[in-house]
């Protein structure tokens, strides 16, 4: 189970990285310390860009069959900065298992806690390597 946790953290960290956010704060790092909770939640990732910040978070069964979840979505989501009030994105990764009830419960949420929720599908997609076949050609230098 931690470890299924484990990659589902690492590929979000990817999704936070393909928008720009530099990773702050994350849960399962090696180099970076562990986020403490936000109110009374335990969040996966906390991230920068510029002057902006992000909370991520990982979604599991367990998460879904919680009856607060989505009192914690709306939480997490209405979120400022201390000094500037500035709102803080959620950015949530869920598995393709997952996806369509997490969207679903995301859809049902009212329209300005919505707007600051990014919601990503999280697929261990293999790496594939291609390999060109070296073209024999006569050596123009010995």
């Amino acid at each position: 189970m931690e470890m299924m946790k484990r990659k589902s953290v690492d590929l979000l960290v990817e999704q936070f990285w393909k928008h720009g956010y530099l990773t702050v704060k994350r849960k399962f790092g090696t180099y970076l310390p562990e986020p403490s909770k936000v109110g009374d939640f335990d969040v996966d990732i906390i991230a920068r860009y510029k002057n902006s910040y992000a909370i991520g978070l990982t979604l599991t069964k367990n998460d879904m069959s919680d009856p607060k979840i989505k009192e914690k979505l709306i939480f997490l989501a209405t979120r400022q900065t201390k000094f500037t009030n500035k709102a803080v994105k959620l950015f949530i990764g869920a598995d393709e298992s997952l996806y369509k009830n997490a969207k679903a419960l995301i859809d049902s949420l009212a329209n300005h806690v919505k707007k600051n929720i990014r919601l990503f599908q999280i697929v261990d997609t293999p790496v594939e390597v291609k390999r060109n076949r070296k073209i024999k050609e006569k050596v123009l230098f010995s």
